[in-house]
């Protein structure tokens, strides 16, 4: 999720004038600017890497890390590898791990109810991206409890501004260096600002359409629905009814096949040391 205001707890759910601008800005520049320039002066093989590269890495950073380590503690991991997570995640514009856990939790607790941040029950809009431009009213802070003992969790928290400008500095420095200004230019649209949308895309998906189109093999229990089709576009978290009704598995495809590259990534890590205590449930179907 984009940036949020206060927690307070008004008798409405306030509208976010900054939230709205900052997504009509990206979208805009997404939809519109980036295409246009890309007619003129063209994009390189070298920037199309660049975007891809850091896509999958920014991606990783909130399935891997906010998701599964931070919302849910389905694996652990020394704090110097939590942190390169978090910044990679910080880079997704989705609000810090503190801001976007504590939401996540909600939603899990509250799933399809008022108090569900992305309720579903609201419409495609709403569970897409429309809940962003309003503050909750039901923000608590029992969410946060857990999350605010983790000091990387804090650290990330206290930096997020700067995390983010780093994302966007990255490409634009890395497209310099290749290309001159013009290479600097269309690394940070494509590696920058259009990756930055493409993976806000990429989680939105799962909070509207994996609420809505899929398969209940597990649960029905709530809205939450299996989509091996969403999962290719969102690095495996597809698989939602399971992710839903086992919530601490650190997978959300829970077969070999299924197509999780965010799983593969957390037990590849854990057979050279980086990840541990790898939680698993013996699936069921319902």
């Amino acid at each position: 999720m984009l940036a949020t205001a206060s927690d307070a707890t008004p008798t409405a759910s306030p509208f976010s004038p900054f939230n709205f601008a900052l997504f009509c800005a990206i979208v805009g520049a997404s939809v519109i600017g980036i295409p246009v320039y890309g007619y003129y002066y063209g994009f390189s093989l070298f920037d199309w890497s660049l975007f891809l590269v850091l896509y999958i890495v920014t991606g990783m950073g909130i399935t891997v890390g906010y998701h599964r380590l931070v919302s849910h503690q389905s694996f652990e991991c020394p704090n110097w590898v939590k942190a390169g997570i978090l910044v990679a995640g910080g880079w997704a514009l989705q609000n810090s791990a503190l801001k976007w856990g504590s939401d996540h939790i909600r939603h899990h607790a509250k799933t399809d109810e008022e108090e569900d941040p992305y309720n579903a029950s609201k419409g495609f809009w709403h569970s897409h991206c429309g809940w962003l431009f309003y503050s909750s009213i039901h923000r608590k802070d029992k969410y946060e409890v857990r999350l605010r003992r983790d000091p990387v969790v804090m650290w990330q928290h206290r930096f997020y501004w700067p995390i983010v400008v780093t994302g966007l500095l990255l490409p634009f420095a890395l497209g310099l260096w290749h290309g001159g200004w013009q290479g600097g230019i269309s690394g940070f649209l494509l590696g920058g600002l259009f990756r930055m949308f493409m993976v806000l895309n990429s989680t939105f998906t799962i909070n509207s359409l994996c609420h809505m189109v899929g398969a209940q093999p597990y649960s029905k229990k709530d809205s939450s629905r299996d989509s091996w089709l969403v999962s290719f576009v969102s690095f495996g978290e597809g698989y939602h009814n399971f992710h839903h009704t086992y919530a601490r598995d650190y997978r959300n495809g829970p077969q070999w096949y299924n197509f999780d590259p965010s799983k593969w990534i957390i037990y590849t890590l854990s057979l050279i040391g980086l990840t541990s205590n790898l939680r698993r449930n013996d699936p069921t179907v319902g």
